[in-house]
């Protein structure tokens, strides 16, 4: 299954949502996206999802990386794309919770195992920044 997803940072805080209980991998954290439907390019399906899980339009950058998982239940092809929000009010439509967090703090959060990488990375790239 093809899923997009948003890296939308805050200075130096990025946005993670929570999962509703009743959807698989219920609880946990993610960053915003979902699937891409037939006849979207991934930029199409990341902006939709963008206004219908947070009621914001943001613009699509480029893309900070590509993931493959398999869960018991389907593989994804996770693209995680740079996004800023344009114009809107950040809402809670879809998910249980939304936080703006800094790299440091993402051990203090169960994230889906599709993005164990991403955070990888993130500590990588980001963590050295912020500690210069």
């Amino acid at each position: 299954m093809e899923v997009v997803a948003a890296l939308l940072w805050q200075g130096d805080r990025f946005l993670i949502c929570q999962r509703p209980a009743h959807k698989a991998r219920g609880l946990l954290w993610e960053f915003v996206g979902g699937k891409v439907e037939p006849g979207e390019t991934k930029e199409q399906a990341l902006a939709r999802e963008c206004r219908e899980e947070l009621a914001v339009t943001v613009a699509v950058d480029d893309i900070f990386m590509e993931v493959t998982h398999a869960y018991p239940d389907l593989t994804v092809h996770l693209t995680l794309f740079h996004a800023k929000i344009l114009q809107g009010e950040l809402q809670k439509l879809e998910h249980n919770d939304l936080r703006w967090i800094t790299v440091e703090e993402i051990d203090q959060y169960p994230f889906c195992p599709a993005d164990e990488v991403i955070l990888e990375k993130l500590r990588r790239t980001h963590g050295a920044e912020t500690a210069r």
